[in-house]
């Protein structure tokens, strides 16, 4: 473990910690007596037994101690060193041998220390005083920040991110840690992208810092290196003199031939290896794991790799957390777990509200999956102190994650700022990353030409300018373990739920009212399918104007803002396990491809296991033209299609045996899939999923392990909810898993499976513990069935002094699960628009234009009469119009009787419907060059989307009928945001 003299090192220093939960005096000092204190290994959350069991709001918040008891090696005598937080929650003072170091606060980004002054030979003694207050406040200013939000940024407190030691020569490439230290790093980036040649130029820069006393002559040399570690290309820079105490870019680039482009479901990434030199010797080596892509975002779309992709994805709370260990998870699991949002054939992370730590950004990386970044904020812009608080993590933020080839989008906010506000954001990006290819945006943006992208949080946005793609959508809820009105537990859609004590807060939960949003997994998956035609019908192809896409809320559920009696949010595709709710497969269905669907797919919602003489509705999610049900291969009759991608039978006869659908293209079977009725519980069966570089005897790494019930066959039994029993044996710590009940049994060795399977937590000890690795042996048992017994074991890593050379994500390779880019179109041009040449009207002809000019937030009205609730729209050539799409003012609780002519011929007559955002005419095709939209009675409201609760709808969009006031009781009003007038081709 020692150091060369020219080496530089960086140690992993997660392991041997110590903590201590309270406010202790002199806990400073190298001699504080902390012999009792617990022992845990980094990533570490005070508060973990706490994730999932209470209410966000209910998360501890105190003040707590972290120490370390450490030695350098004998060669790091004389070099520097610096230590490198991934994250601290909330704020923290950071002392070395009794000394302050210096103090973090914003309880998000990354920072850093320069620790070389405070270091000495022999054993050092680091502590950290942490205070993860809700209301903390910049000491500075007395301001709290924006983002320490009780409804969304879960408090996980402490050093729940991994922490690295950096030793380096005294002239260094600086580390991406501008807080404190005030560096920027290394930055790759790849320009001159030709994607069918294969070719890029390939650009280098570091930040170089002399702190010799005299000045340097420095060169600089680059190696690429392929996945495999095979050198691609070196090249070098220009030698510059780095004067005594003084910094400089060094740079280099180099054209690379053969490149394999970073993509969607394709993390194929390169390592670039930066290297001073000085009197012709290598020195300071910095290794940076990047990839390269090409992007550009116009015309309403994105391009990656000059391929158009609709983005297909989840708005994910950033904490990302997992039950009883917060967001503290190995490397390999966050690989699992976003990598199953890629095999759910989602191709984007919407990170919410604050920047997602380290581990997952890499991690998207390898999987192959777009990132939108935020820096941090809450649900609205803000000036000042806040203000400036923002950018500060902005910036910070992109320094240090400006070489991961996954991040796509930052984002600017979680509400709309203001224009100012965003062209500073821009400036930052500008100095910081301007070689990217990045868009720089925020939530909302539908008029502000300077965000890069846009889009709300409810409502389906589109534009022919910057790309428009829904933040957040669909934000229903449904627990796992319904899975319909017709089987256990009995579900009815819409019900609340059991009241129940909850021993870890003391508190009653109350029985809710659920009616407009807890739904069972059949209504679950349904609703889902429904929400996503809305942005699947406005895919690229579709004329000039588009959407991109969307992010649905969440992936998985989430120990933050909820409304059930379930103390954590359950809109998640899957369970906080990772376990797949039926929604899950039916995303998986629909997002195959980058906009048209390209592989056919089938999913049929549910199981097949019911009382006999139940008939029930089923479900069948496919991407195909049609679809047949069998029951025992009988054929099911009066199999409707509903919103593109829903069959629905709606009265199906249960019978024990198979039921099978089979999708067809063309009048030809493209797909098929099948349920079997599972016979009786017979016994338990253990599988376990874990690091695949081995279980690491570290005390952070996690096994996951997956507890089914099934029959005599070995089929899973949909209906089992047995109490399982677990007991383990050898150097594991139990974390459990999660079910509902009393503190949804976190911590409990008794678990109930749901819908005939669960899965457990298992975590390797820690060597300061326990010092042995081996054999660890994990028992199941429930009433009336077989037992089941999982042998595992662990292996152990080298610590020496509380410094380890293992980084538990080196290991880890980039999936290329889906292949590099097709270089074939995405989609095919499905209709093209008629532009309009200009418009005249019953009233108010000078805003007539509003209603075509690519800006949802403005409207063209009429002044409420019947007389003139009109207008007529000039095409700019004869055209044979055969659909009108319209988003009319109040779209979500009016429809409006109309009549539309085409020159003087009445093509569609009729109520429009209420909708999320478009309704799209069909009208008759007749050679026209002026259309005329007409008010033909009064306008009716009412909410369609009652089930859409959030403390954000009342202001969700501007000309929501929400704030639509004023000519609405005459019932005479037309009031019109965008209109199109299209031609289908070859429909």
């Amino acid at each position: 473990m020692g150091i060369q003299a020219s080496e530089r090192k960086k140690y992993n220093f997660n392991s041997d910690w110590l903590l201590k939960i309270g406010d202790m005096e002199r806990a400073e000092s190298p001699k504080y007596a902390d012999g009792d204190w617990e022992k845990v290994t980094l990533p570490h959350a005070f508060n973990e037994d706490e994730a999932f069991r209470v209410n966000i709001k209910d998360l501890t918040d105190t003040i707590v101690w972290y120490r370390k008891h450490f030695r350098l090696p004998a060669e790091a005598k004389g070099r520097k060193v610096f230590i490198e937080f991934e994250g601290a929650r909330q704020g923290i003072d950071l002392y070395v041998n009794g000394k302050l170091v210096g103090q973090h606060e914003n309880g998000v980004m990354a920072f850093g220390f320069d620790l070389t002054p405070y270091i000495h030979s022999g054993e050092n003694v680091i502590a950290a005083r942490i205070d993860n207050d809700w209301d903390y406040a910049e000491r500075s200013t007395g301001v709290k920040y924006q983002w320490s939000d009780r409804n969304f940024n879960a408090n996980y407190g402490g050093l729940p991110k991994n922490v690295w030691l950096h030793v380096t020569g005294k002239v260094y490439q600086t580390l991406p840690l501008y807080s404190n230290l005030k560096t920027t790093g290394v930055y790759v980036y790849a320009e001159d992208i030709r994607v069918q040649s294969r070719k890029a130029v390939v650009h280098a820069e570091s930040e170089v810092k002399n702190e010799t006393k005299k000045a340097q002559t420095v060169g600089y040399e680059v190696e690429l290196l392929d996945r495999d570690g095979k050198l691609v290309k070196r090249f070098s820079g220009k030698e510059q003199t780095v004067p005594a105490g003084g910094t400089a870019i060094l740079s280099a680039e180099a054209e690379v031939g053969g490149l394999h482009f970073w993509s969607w479901g394709y993390g194929y990434l390169y390592t670039v290896k930066t290297a001073l030199v000085i009197d012709g010797k290598k020195t300071d080596e910095v290794v940076t794991r990047t990839g390269f892509r090409k992007t550009r975002f116009a015309e309403g779309k994105v391009w990656l790799n000059d391929r158009v992709i609709q983005l297909k994805g989840f708005a994910q709370r950033t904490s990302n957390e997992w039950p009883a260990v917060g967001m503290s998870v190995p490397a390999w699991l966050s690989d699992y777990s976003n990598g199953l949002m890629v095999e759910g054939n989602a191709n984007l992370v919407r990170w919410m509200h604050v920047t997602p730590w380290k581990q997952d950004v890499e991690s998207c990386d390898r999987v192959g999956l777009i990132q939108a970044m935020p820096a941090g904020d809450a649900e609205k812009d803000c000036t000042g102190v806040r203000w400036e608080q923002r950018k500060a993590v902005m910036r910070d933020a992109i320094i240090y994650n400006r070489n991961n080839p996954s991040i796509l989008f930052y984002e600017c906010g979680n509400e709309s700022i203001s224009r100012e506000h965003m062209l500073e954001m821009k400036a930052i990006r500008d100095r910081y990353d301007y070689h990217g290819g990045r868009a720089i945006g925020s939530r909302e943006m539908l008029d502000i030409r300077d965000a890069e992208y846009g889009g709300e949080m409810l409502y389906i946005n589109k534009s022919a300018h910057h790309p428009m793609w829904a933040m957040e959508y669909c934000r229903d809820e449904g627990l796992r373990k319904y899975w319909d009105n017709y089987s256990y537990p009995f579900h009815k859609d819409g019900e609340g739920n059991t009241a129940y004590h909850s021993a870890a807060t003391g508190k009653t939960q109350k029985h809710a009212d659920a009616s407009v949003y807890n739904r069972n997994q059949d209504s679950f998956a349904v609703e889902n399918v429904i929400r996503w035609f809305d942005y699947w019908r406005e895919r690229p192809g579709t004329g000039r104007r588009v959407s991109s896409g969307g992010a649905k809320i969440i992936f998985s559920d989430t120990n933050t803002h909820f409304r059930g009696v379930e103390n954590y949010r359950r809109s998640g595709d899957t369970d906080p396990m990772r376990i797949p709710k039926d929604s899950y497969y039916a995303h998986q269905v629909m997002w195959d491809g980058w906009v048209d669907t390209e592989q056919p797919r089938i999913h049929i919602v549910g199981h097949w296991n019911y009382d006999a003489g139940t008939v029930k509705p089923v479900y069948v999610v496919s991407n195909t033209d049609s679809v047949a049900l069998l029951v025992n291969g009988k054929a099911v009759e009066g199999v409707h299609r509903d919103y593109h991608f829903l069959f629905t039978a709606d009265s199906v006869a249960f019978e024990a045996g198979t039921l099978e659908a089979i999708g067809y293209n063309e009048g030809k079977e493209a797909v098929r899939t099948r349920l079997e009725t599972a016979g009786e519980p017979t016994a338990i069966k253990l599988a376990a999923i874990q690091n695949p570089d081995g279980w690491k005897a570290d005390g952070a790494d996690l096994a996951l392990v997956q507890v089914e019930v099934v029959d005599a066959q070995g089929r899973r039994c949909p209906l089992a909810n047995d109490l399982i029993h677990f007991t383990l044996d050898g150097p594991a710590e139990w974390r459990g898993g999660i079910a509902q009940g009393p503190d949804n049994y976190i911590l409990s060795e008794d678990l109930p499976v749901e819908c005939g399977v669960n899965r457990v937590l298992l975590r390797s000890h820690t060597r300061s513990a326990h010092t042995r690795s081996g054999r660890i042996v994990l028992k199941a048992e429930a009433k009336g069935l077989q037992p089941a017994e999982l042998v595992l074991s662990t292996e152990s890593i080298e610590v020496e002094n509380g410094l380890s050379t293992y980084i538990p994500g080196d290991c880890l390779a980039g999936r290329l699960t889906r292949g590099e880019t097709p270089d074939t179109p995405s989609y095919r041009d499905r209709a093209v628009d008629v532009a309009v040449l200009s418009a005249r009207a019953g009233a108010h002809t000078e805003k007539a234009g509003n209603s075509f000019d690519d800006n949802e937030l403005s409207e063209w009205r009429n002044d409420g009469k019947a007389s003139t609730a009109w207008i007529t729209y000039r095409l700019e050539r004869i055209a044979r119009i055969d659909e009108v799409c319209l988003k009319l003012t109040g779209w979500r609780m009016r429809s409006y009787p109309l009549e539309i002519y085409a020159e003087d011929t009445l093509v569609w007559s009729g109520e429009t419907d209420k909708s999320l955002g478009y309704v799209h005419l069909n009208v008759k095709p007749v050679p026209a060059s002026e259309i005329t939209i007409r008010l033909k009675g009064s306008s009716k409201e009412d909410d369609a989307f009652g089930q859409i609760v959030e403390v954000a709808a009342p202001v969700a969009n501007e000309l929501d009928l929400f704030k639509a006031k004023g000519g609405a009781e005459t019932g005479h009003e037309l009031r019109i945001v965008e209109i199109e007038f299209k031609e289908h081709l070859n429909r």
